[in-house]
């Protein structure tokens, strides 16, 4: 049975929103799905439209597992502390073939907004 996804992926359209005053809060997340029988290595690069790309985010996915990063999360980026409401974009780089789903749940206004797609 042939492994489902791909090695390289590109989210164009991030932005890591506050969290908000509601009981869901505002965040970004990436869920990966390892469909292989190897640990996928991710390493991740993040492009502002200013600022250098950080590229020092390496995320691991075990064998036939699925796994969410946040991005509000210091952990999740080894460290880094992404921006909130700054545009930026994210590269993803895996040692085996992974599928990519990218989602955002905003709560700065009244009517809740949250969507995923995924990544190209």
């Amino acid at each position: 049975m042939a492994v489902v996804g791909k090695k390289s992926w590109v989210i164009p359209d991030c932005e890591l929103p506050p969290e908000g005053e509601g009981v869901l809060k505002g965040h970004e997340s990436v869920v990966i799905v390892n469909d292989s029988n190897k640990k996928a290595v991710i390493k991740v690069a993040l492009y502002f439209v200013e600022d250098e790309a950080y590229e020092n985010i390496t995320w691991e996915v075990e064998p036939k597992k699925v796994k969410c990063f946040r991005m509000n999360n210091v952990e999740h980026m080894c460290g880094y502390v992404v921006p909130l409401e700054t545009q930026y974009a994210m590269k993803l780089e895996s040692s085996q073939p992974i599928v990519v789903q990218y989602g955002r749940l905003d709560n700065r206004q009244t009517n809740l907004a949250y969507y995923t797609t995924m990544a190209y």
